[in-house]
């Protein structure tokens, strides 16, 4: 499974650039503007790490991260916030907080914290999938059909792991876009069926699994 990270951050444009770029280096990353959003989206998903802004109305970050390490007392928070005062990070580090990052964002050190982060936790172990002759190796981004490796993007890599981490179920085009392109959600819907064939063709020679088009909604991976 892909390591996932929700970012919980109020600036639409930030939110989505930070995604994206999470996306782009292997993790699965998904947005939400409000820590009631957070909530919900945990309720009924599994997230590795949490990046989340202070400074939001109704519930503040400081009020959000003592509220999740209420609840988990090992997932790993990093704050990325306007805000760079000594109180503030003091304030965060007592609730519980692991990181503390000064907007502007510098993008390639947020990865490299994120992964510092999850490295400390032990999250980011073995991540490897296998479905017949297929092995996937997402800390390496690899993909190999028996012996033989697979060129192959970070993107359709990610398509790829999501939809055979699970099998039959059906992922519409808007769900798929949301999660791996992020900032560039304005780019059409058959940017995903692009994709997906370029996909099928890389692995036509594994005969393990099919990619099956599920009319009027999108795609899901079916294994033979």
């Amino acid at each position: 499974m892909l390591i996932n990270i929700l970012v919980v951050e109020d600036d639409v444009k930030l939110n989505h650039i930070a995604c994206a770029y999470l996306s782009s280096n292997g993790y699965g990353a998904k947005g939400c503007t409000n820590p009631q959003e957070a909530y919900d989206l945990m309720y009924s998903n599994r997230y590795s790490l949490i990046i989340s802004d202070i400074m939001m109305p109704k519930i503040d970050g400081f009020e959000f991260a003592e509220t999740i390490r209420s609840l988990d007392k090992d997932i790993p928070i990093l704050f990325m916030s306007a805000r760079d005062d000594l109180t503030a990070k003091q304030k965060g580090f007592r609730i519980g907080i692991d990181d503390y990052m000064v907007k502007p964002i510098d993008l390639d050190e947020l990865v490299l914290r994120v992964t510092a982060l999850l490295r400390r936790a032990n999250i980011a172990t073995e991540q490897k999938l296998v479905v017949g002759t297929l092995r996937m190796d997402a800390a390496a981004l690899t993909a190999m059909i028996g012996e033989q490796e697979v060129p192959i993007t970070v993107r359709e890599f990610n398509v790829l792991y999501k939809l055979l981490s699970y099998p039959n179920q059906a992922f519409s085009r808007a769900q798929l876009m949301d999660e791996f392109w992020g900032i560039e959600s304005q780019t059409s819907l058959r940017a995903v069926d692009i994709y997906i064939t370029k996909i099928r063709n890389k692995f036509s020679a594994c005969t393990d699994f099919k990619i099956v088009t599920v009319h009027g909604i999108g795609y899901k991976a079916v294994l033979v």
